[in-house]
């Protein structure tokens, strides 16, 4: 008998905010671990480090030393979003601790998980001048986790697109996490990857809801209580420095240049990758 050891960093999207079972939350991963078993005799030890409102810095700083200390053979770390909701949001240093992340579990010998994912303003229907800011952010972090992942040879969904994303079925009242249908899509389809690389042996999840979706006077109720705090205290750090980027934005596009916006959150991830190479290649000589 075998023991699969899998731990999930990240925040509330891995907590499994959206898919309440109990007092609690399960969410993709606790499904997807359910699959892991490569022979039927193996058991698999799941452990959730994941919280929410997390950023890159909390993964790197809280969630990493505790996940590196139980061994595992399999560590998903899906984060980011929440960097790119906070007026401190860098790419630099949301690569740079990716990479230390990604290099740790790595450099253990376990499996990485990783995921890129859509973009906040797009999933809450934010007006443009305020959504595209956002977008710009997102697509930065997906730029960096697609390279990351590549360099570590990671098992990496492309969350960031695709159907699912207009499917409202999937999706909780709040617009930002998935339903117990959409944990269940991201179950199935992780598992499908690792299946393919030789990874997972054991029962596929299922695509199918246990429990019936909230009704719409129940989504309301938690946009009215829950959902009105959550927003409330992303908007206290963010919304200043949303609104300087949406008036920059708009005079962008009144000059007909808002194609320097992009070139410059391109070169900025350009040089963020750069840097950790130049590092590596530092670190390599020495």
């Amino acid at each position: 008998m075998r023991t699969v050891r899998f731990v999930a960093l990240g925040d509330s999207l891995t907590e499994g905010v959206g898919d309440p079972v109990g007092d609690g939350w399960r969410g993709w991963a606790a499904l997807l671990a359910d699959g892991l078993a490569q022979q039927p005799q193996d058991a698999v030890e799941f452990t959730k480090l994941a919280v929410s409102g997390a950023q890159t810095r909390d993964v790197l700083e809280r969630q990493l030393p505790a996940g590196l200390a139980l061994r595992p053979d399999l560590a998903s770390v899906v984060v980011g979003v929440n960097d790119t909701l906070r007026c401190t949001f860098d790419i630099q240093a949301v690569a740079e601790r990716l990479d230390a992340v990604y290099a740790a579990f790595t450099g253990q010998g376990a499996v990485l998980l990783t995921a890129c994912l859509p973009d906040p303003g797009a999933m809450l229907g934010l007006p443009g001048a305020l959504a595209r800011p956002l977008a710009r952010r997102q697509r930065a972090v997906n730029a960096v986790v697609h390279a990351l992942s590549d360099r570590y040879g990671a098992v990496h969904l492309h969350a960031a697109e695709g159907e699912w994303l207009t499917d409202r079925a999937l999706w909780s009242a709040d617009r930002l996490h998935p339903g117990e249908g959409g944990h269940r899509q991201l179950a199935v389809r992780f598992h499908a990857l690792l299946a393919e690389a030789g990874l997972a042996t054991g029962r596929a999840p299922s695509p199918e809801p246990e429990f019936p979706a909230p009704t719409k006077s129940a989504s309301l109720r938690w946009l009215a209580t829950a959902g009105t705090g959550w927003v409330a205290r992303r908007c206290t750090d963010l919304l200043p420095q949303l609104l300087t980027l949406a008036a920059d934005e708009i005079r962008h596009r009144a000059r007909g240049t808002s194609a320097r916006l992009d070139l410059r959150a391109s070169a900025a991830v350009s040089a963020a990758l750069a840097a950790l190479s130049v590092g590596e290649q530092r670190a390599d000589a020495a």
